[in-house]
């Protein structure tokens, strides 16, 4: 997702974005590019599409089989989640410098010299055979990810003209960041089947292969050039990816550690603050700063963020809430299939409806149709039990992944227009702005959700064991049919009893994991509803200003 700050950067590279100070002479109007043939135009958007996929599948493929790669690796659930801390601690921020290199050496250099680390990092991966090179090799593929993501953006941006950049052709490179997770979990089983790690990652690498060759063929408008690196750069870019990379490490692996278990969990907190105070501090006395703190934290901005936090808060019901419900029940990827590829059709449903709603003067439309929908969907969600299966998630699921593709474009279209009135440097804080909101937010929502479920299963767990004695025929009846069907290889009644009572307590466990999920999906489901009335109410309070200022308007021009 870092990439899509880089679609800003395809904007500021039309000529017609271009301005010239007041005092300078006006220029000539500078002419837009000719439109491309449909069959060009096509072309660009599959390949965008096909990078975005390659850059994806490159990291949710690890997501998608962490229980599975515990056996490849013979790690434990904690070691294994290290492969995603490893991978998401240098991408959460590589799009900020990748921005600035890209504008002072040029695109085509960029775009090349990119892929081809790619493809080193994926065939790295091939020679992976356990988890410390694991570690390494994933952190590798993080650095080298960010860049192939914000290539997808441009290929894809690429193909639309100027006037249609901000609306159909960000909806499409947005649909791209989405397509990834559902296919890594419908094609992980066959893959795994085949030669585990190996089988998974051989795909990545002729996918990056492919890209590679499609890079080299196909140009895309290399943006202006200009001198944008100072040295103060260096060090201000090293300190905030240092900090923001102790937070996505700590964010990653705080719940599955616990917070006030592992004192290293505290130090790498306090080291993420310090590091990014640092950075603002030397950020706020420059005179030509790299990120200017005072534009990220105006009233606009903030108010953006929260949008883009809720946004990632309501979207993780899908993205990592019912995957993990569907993982505690004991649901594999191979079972899910179908449920997958019917998210996949609604994401697409879900961007082209964005896409006709920004086309028209009911941009606003899409917001209050998204949240409704992801609502609806969690609080479906929340009347799940021991037999759901994904099935009965076929209608929740879609309505949440049609939605999350509405959400997303006409906040980030209204981002990109604020800074680029503010001018062409402006627009690294929105990177900033995005990146914290969406890699980190989605760590950060993660995070608190599977900690929320790991408090509530603790309180439905208390209450489910009140009620199991023994003296309760109901109970001890249960205890005799689950230990039946021990009886054939051991004679020691209290040792059966004992098989039983294990057996009844794991019965109780998955159901008070159930009751957590549950009451973590309707929490969901209340905050898209709250954040549904607000939007409501702004709408409402923002039309009642245009009628109370249109007798004015009226008055003042008669």
């Amino acid at each position: 997702m870092s990439a899509v700050s880089e679609t800003a950067a395809t904007a500021v590279s039309d000529p017609a974005k271009v301005t010239t100070p007041a005092q300078d002479a006006p220029p000539a109007a500078p002419v837009a590019p000719p439109a491309k043939p449909l069959w060009l135009a096509a072309i660009y958007v599959v390949s965008g599409l096909m990078l975005f996929i390659t850059q994806g599948l490159g990291m949710n493929i690890v997501n998608a089989n962490l229980y599975q790669l515990q056996g490849e690796f013979s790690a434990t659930v904690v070691e294994a989640a290290w492969l995603s801390a490893a991978y998401m601690a240098p991408y959460a921020t590589l799009s900020i410098a990748l921005f600035k290199i890209r504008t002072q050496y040029g695109l085509r250099p960029f775009a090349q010299w990119s892929i081809l680390i790619f493809v080193l990092a994926s065939s790295l991966n091939l020679l992976v055979d356990d988890l410390h090179s694991a570690l390494v090799v994933r952190f590798i593929s993080g650095c080298a990810a960010a860049p192939i993501s914000s290539l997808g953006f441009l290929y894809v941006l690429e193909a639309f003209p100027l006037q249609r950049k901000l609306n159909q052709g960000l909806n499409v490179a947005l649909l791209g960041t989405l397509l990834a997770a559902p296919i890594a979990r419908m094609i992980s089983p066959s893959l795994l089947q085949n030669d585990g790690w190996h089988a998974l990652y051989t795909l990545e690498v002729g996918l990056a292969l492919i890209s590679m060759v499609v890079i080299f063929a196909l140009p895309v408008t290399p943006p202006p050039r200009a001198k944008v690196i100072e040295r103060l750069d260096i060090l201000s870019y090293l300190l905030m990816a240092i900090g923001i990379g102790c937070l996505a490490v700590f964010l990653t692996l705080g719940r599955l550690y616990w917070w006030f278990e592992a004192w290293w969990l505290g130090a790498l907190l306090a080291a993420a603050i310090a590091f990014i105070a640092m950075t603002a501090l030397i950020e706020s006395h420059r005179q030509n700063p790299m990120l200017d703190f005072r534009w990220i934290f105006s009233r606009s901005n903030l108010h953006m963020a929260a949008v883009l936090l809720v946004f990632r808060a309501v979207s993780s019901e899908q993205s990592s809430t019912a995957v993990s419900f569907f993982q505690q029940i004991g649901l594999l990827n191979d079972q899910q299939f179908t449920l997958w590829a019917l998210v996949l059709i609604a994401s697409v449903g879900g961007a082209l409806l964005c896409m006709a709603l920004m086309s028209s003067r009911y941009v606003e439309t899409a917001h209050v149709i998204a949240l409704a929908l992801i609502a609806v969907g969690a609080y479906l969600d929340s009347q799940a039990s021991n037999l759901t299966r994904p099935e009965q998630m076929y209608l929740s699921q879609g309505m949440i992944a049609f939605g999350a593709a509405m959400f997303l474009p006409p906040v980030m279209a209204k981002g990109f227009a604020g800074a680029l009135q503010k001018g062409p440097a402006y627009i690294v804080n929105f990177i900033v702005i995005f990146l914290f909101t969406q890699i980190t937010g989605a760590l950060l929502t993660t995070a608190f959700l599977g900690s929320f479920v790991t408090i509530r299963e603790k309180f439905h767990s208390s209450i489910l064991v009140e009620n199991i004695l023994l003296t309760r025929p109901e109970v001890a009846q249960r205890v005799g049919q689950l230990s039946a069907a021990y009886r054939k290889v051991i004679t020691d009644p209290s040792i059966l009893n004992a098989e039983g009572l294990t057996l009844l307590a794991q019965q109780v466990t998955r159901e008070a994991y159930v009751l957590a999920y549950n009451d973590t999906f309707l929490l969901i489901s209340a905050v898209a509803t709250i954040a549904f009335a607000t939007l409501l109410l702004h709408l409402a309070w923002n039309w009642l200003r245009t009628l109370r200022a249109a007798p004015v308007d009226e008055a003042t021009q008669s």
